[in-house]
């Protein structure tokens, strides 16, 4: 079945989508802030809290692996409120936890449900014109980067007013509400007939034949876990001397990076005239540069809230660029396509927290800080050899 509207003219529904997303990305970032209120909550070590974060992008990796490719033989109107309702269930798990490993439990469950938001996307893709693409796209993941940057702060400042776990709740009653709305407004699209096995080995041929996807994902995984190692050092490094912030300064630092994540509705139209390469160029060196005011901002707040700001418009810059370009190669495949991407774009994400983890416990600050620049170098490099491929088969 097709389309019975182009949903680009219905603003309160693209409103509505954008917040969706922003809820179910941000679902799995609440934690970040939290680390410190969360180690004493439960009297565990620092570093093993600090695993949430990683937990919850390798369930969220692994629901974009298994989940998301659905999206092109399901009917997406029952679909999408079906995983927030999942993703609503393990955020009131994890309200309710007792121990870490609850927690843990929770953190999974929300990780592997709320990936909602990357089947809203393709959805979008096909219900839109063609010239609108790039526009709406970036409309929403404004919505899902905004969405990210508030669940930090709203969970630090919970934190310090009431509870860490308040966060949890009130996410999990608004998910249960976006949902249901959504059930009744969401457009019908058309679907692909196949099985769920023949999809797996469609994404084995896409990744095969769709070279620019494979160098597009790998960019996208690489300018990710540069980010995400801020995501899993946060709170160790500004709770501690000479910081020693509380959660909720620590949630309110990541504010800066709206700036970056309003910039998608821009970033998207322009990419759709053309200027992918140009512009992913501009967000790796922005990448780069950021890094180096984070380096000073070990000692310095006002240079890391500057490299942080930096960071989250490199990062979402490159993604946007990225979406564009991916979203052009099989129009019937945009789910599939989308899930092999935001699959190696998470795994790059839980990969960069692991690392930032690693390097803080065996280099401090500095240590983490090479490993980010090491990480941006990757996706310059990546970005030069799908260039070169753009231009071989132009």
């Amino acid at each position: 079945m097709k389309s019975s509207i182009d949903i680009s003219s219905d603003k309160s529904l693209l409103w509505l989508m954008a917040i969706a997303c922003g809820l179910c990305a941000g679902a799995n970032y609440y934690c970040q802030p939290l680390i410190n209120s969360i180690q004493h909550s439960f009297n565990v070590p620092q570093s093993q809290v600090a695993l949430t974060v990683t937990f919850a992008q390798i369930s969220y990796a692994l629901g974009l692996l298994f989940i998301v490719p659905l999206g092109d033989i399901v009917n997406k109107t029952k679909f999408i409120p079906l995983l927030m309702l999942g993703a609503a269930i393990g955020l009131s798990i994890c309200a309710l936890s007792v121990n870490l490993t609850m927690l843990w439990i929770g953190t999974i469950i929300t990780g592997l449900f709320s990936v909602a938001a990357q089947v809203l996307i393709p959805l979008v893709t096909v219900a839109v014109r063609p010239e609108k693409i790039g526009q709406v796209v970036g409309f929403l993941m404004s919505g899902l980067l905004v969405g990210i940057l508030l669940s930090t702060s709203l969970s630090g400042l919970f934190s310090n007013l009431i509870h860490w776990k308040v966060i949890y709740i009130f996410s999990a009653i608004l998910m249960l509400i976006i949902a249901s709305i959504l059930m009744r407004k969401l457009p019908a699209v058309s679907t692909t007939r196949m099985n769920y096995g023949s999809i797996f080995h469609s994404m084995v041929q896409l990744l095969t034949q769709e070279r620019r996807l494979v160098y597009r994902s790998i960019i996208g995984g690489c300018a990710f876990a540069t980010m995400s190692i801020l995501f899993s050092t946060i709170a160790m490094l500004l709770t501690a001397p000479p910081f020693s912030l509380a959660d909720v300064w620590v949630g309110v630092l990541t504010l800066v990076g709206v700036f970056g994540a309003l910039s998608t509705q821009w970033i998207g139209k322009w990419a759709s005239h053309g200027y992918n390469t140009q512009l992913t160029w501009v967000g790796c060196a922005i990448l780069a540069v950021s890094w180096l005011l984070l380096y000073m901002g070990g000692h310095s707040l006002i240079s890391y809230t500057f490299g942080y700001g930096l960071i989250s418009l490199g990062l979402a810059m490159v993604h946007s660029c990225n979406q564009s370009v991916i979203f052009q190669l099989n129009p019937t495949a945009r789910s599939r396509i989308n899930a092999i991407y935001m699959t190696i774009y998470f795994i790059g994400g839980a990969c960069g927290s692991a690392l930032g983890v690693y390097a803080w416990h065996h280099g401090s600050w500095f240590a983490s800080c090479v490993t980010g620049i090491i990480l941006v170098s990757l996706a310059g490099f990546f970005t030069l050899i799908d260039h070169r491929y753009q231009l071989k088969h132009a």
